[in-house]
């Protein structure tokens, strides 16, 4: 007897006993499909991040308070978050980089966030205010779609306007057209100049899209604070970006200490990003992975089960000249079609998921991932299936022709 008509003799024997089988391959199913769809999402969400940096440019450098960053690459503890609270920063330091680097620096902007609560007719929201100087627009290329930007003049002279992202504007103003109306911030009232294109989220924060945009000066005359966020520059040329961060670095180090602000760009903040996201995509795709060794373990005992209703079929075929190492090809050829039947499903439910998940969350079925979840179910098929297997083998054809 071949090997090809020992595959096909296993392949019968899955058929005839269609429920057993497909309950067999029930926990590879959900094995397969959990890990394909969990790291779909993982990889979908990398996606998703880089793309919504390469948004902003890849030209822009950040100037921010304390270390952000741990020693290990990730973002820092409890004393970062500590230090991003205190007023380091000041617009007086800005203006310092730009004076000494114009020929690195194409522009920049000063940025400071705040909280008030926003009401326009019945409607109320909690909402986060971000003061901006007036160069944010061609910064960040942050057009509006409706309305217009303020002015540095209307920045300097701190007056209440205001401009909206897409997604409080709906929420507050729902259909009403909120350009040139009136709305509150806490209490004061603020003429709303225009709304922006969707931005998207901001990762870790709330969506750009629900931001309320104010003049720097505005917020600093009217919420009793000065505390700046962040410096945000502007290269010239994107090849100058480790030149341009090494004199940003020299001016602030003539104001601050070295331990009492970051200078860094998109890169080094994406890659931070990408490493948590690799680890959580990992660790998503290792819990899913325990589901497929209880598939295998499944396998195992169906197998055994198998094993010994077909003790009599296994020593009628020894008897007519079959060698052990066949009846073990068998069983192994059986563990791994259920294996690998089970697989193909799992993936396929696993590339349904994603689409449907793909409207509302970034989610990309990889090469990587079909070819390790597929290669896994086989190994988990061949290696749950040994056992059975050599049980198999090791019948005595007299022993089990006499077996009732």
């Amino acid at each position: 007897m071949t090997a090809s008509s020992v595959a096909r003799l296993a392949f019968k024997s899955i058929m005839l006993n269609k429920s057993r089988s497909f309950l067999t391959m029930l926990g590879v199913i959900i094995g397969v499909g959990s890990v394909v769809l969990l790291t779909s999402i993982g990889t979908g969400l990398q996606a998703y991040v880089t793309d919504q940096f390469a948004s902003l440019g890849t030209n822009i450098l950040y100037v921010v308070p304390g270390k952000p960053f741990g020693e290990n690459g990730g973002f820092g503890g409890e004393q970062a978050m500590i230090e991003s609270t205190r007023p380091i920063l000041k617009r007086s330091y800005y203006n310092q980089v730009m004076r000494n680097n114009r020929d690195l620096l194409k522009d920049g902007v000063v940025t400071a966030i705040n909280v008030a609560e926003a009401k326009y007719s019945k409607n109320t929201k909690k909402v986060t205010l971000y003061a901006v100087t007036s160069s944010y627009e061609t910064v960040y290329s942050s057009p509006t779609t409706k309305g217009r930007w303020f002015t540095r003049t209307e920045e300097e002279r701190a007056d209440r306007v205001a401009l909206l992202g897409p997604k409080i504007a709906e929420e507050l103003f729902g259909q009403v057209d909120p350009v040139n109306k009136k709305m509150l911030l806490n209490g004061q009232s603020y003429t709303v100049l225009g709304v922006l294109g969707e931005k998207g989220g901001g990762f870790g924060g709330p969506s750009f899209d629900n931001y309320v945009y104010l003049p720097l000066e505005t917020s600093f005359k009217y919420f009793d604070t000065e505390l700046i966020d962040s410096f945000i520059f502007e290269v010239r040329d994107k090849d100058q970006i480790k030149q341009a961060t090494l004199a940003i670095e020299a001016t602030m180090g003539k104001q601050l200490k070295e331990d009492e602000f970051t200078v860094f760009d998109q890169t080094q903040l994406l890659a931070t990003i990408n490493s948590i996201l690799s680890m959580l995509t990992i660790g998503l795709g290792g819990i899913a992975a325990i589901s497929l060794v209880v598939g295998g373990i499944g396998i195992m005992n169906i197998m055994l089960v198998a094993v010994t209703e077909r003790t009599r079929e296994i020593g009628l075929r020894k008897a007519l000249g079959a060698t052990p190492n066949l009846i073990m090809l068998q069983f192994l050829i059986e563990a791994a079609l259920l294996s690998v039947l089970g697989g193909l499903i799992g993936l396929l439910i696993a590339y349904l998921g994603s689409l449907a998940l793909q409207p509302y969350f970034p989610a990309k079925v990889t090469i990587e991932a079909v070819v390790l979840a597929f290669g896994v179910s086989l190994i988990v098929g061949l290696v749950f299936g040994v056992a059975p297997a050599r049980r198999a083998a090791k019948l005595s054809p007299i022993e089990a022709l006499r077996y009732e």
